[in-house]
């Protein structure tokens, strides 16, 4: 057993993955999309790997568990939504700059190159690329990253338990506001292209 909880083929797998690029083609390639809402379950990172199925959330948490793995601090980082589900996102930092791996269902609001000089700057990726069925852009906030190390009592990586205490942090932590007042209110509709684009590999 690893110092991490994971068994010997976990830990061979894990390790196998050994850039942020190599993860988020895991995600995409190998785990399934969870369309369960989010909160029916919130799988730990041994779960996602057994069941090979995830939502952005339990997406997320093996995305920050591989990282961890490979010497990366576990970090999540929520983005937070008008008429919209919110989004979770595994970051992590390379040359003083930040990137993100993310499992979802729409093709724009995944992995980001560590190429964001601040996270606001990270956040604001994926703005134009984050919207609903009615086309509305609905991003509006972000969270400060958030340390999955605070929950090793809980053994997160590979707990049998669902890992809501997490999900529930990651809702009432303190977010910062992306746009100015009043801009919410003026934003246009995504268009034709942008919004089909956005449903490339959708799991319906």
């Amino acid at each position: 057993m690893s110092r991490f909880g994971f068994d010997a083929g976990e830990m061979r797998l894990l390790k196998a993955l050994k850039t942020p690029e190599q993860v988020q083609r895991f995600l995409d390639t190998k785990i399934a999309y969870n369309k369960e809402p989010e909160g029916e379950t919130i799988r730990s990172p041994r779960r996602v790997l057994r069941d090979r199925l995830a939502h952005c959330m339990e997406g997320a948490l093996l995305a920050a568990a591989a990282l961890r793995v490979h010497g990366y601090p576990p970090l999540l980082l929520d983005l937070e939504a008008v008429h919209d589900d919110d989004h979770v996102l595994a970051v992590f930092k390379q040359h003083g700059c930040w990137g993100a791996i993310a499992k979802s269902n729409y093709s724009g609001l995944r992995f980001r190159e560590p190429v964001y000089r601040s996270l606001r700057e990270l956040a604001m990726s994926y703005f134009e690329l984050y919207f609903n069925d009615s086309r509305e852009k609905t991003l509006r906030r972000y969270s400060r990253p958030v340390p999955l190390s605070r929950f090793d009592r809980m053994d997160w990586m590979t707990a049998e338990s669902d890992l809501w205490v997490i999900s529930q942090h990651l809702a009432t932590i303190p977010h910062v506001s992306l746009l100015s007042n009043g801009a919410g209110r003026r934003l246009a509709k995504v268009d034709d292209r942008l919004f089909a684009a956005g449903l490339v590999g959708r799991a319906l």
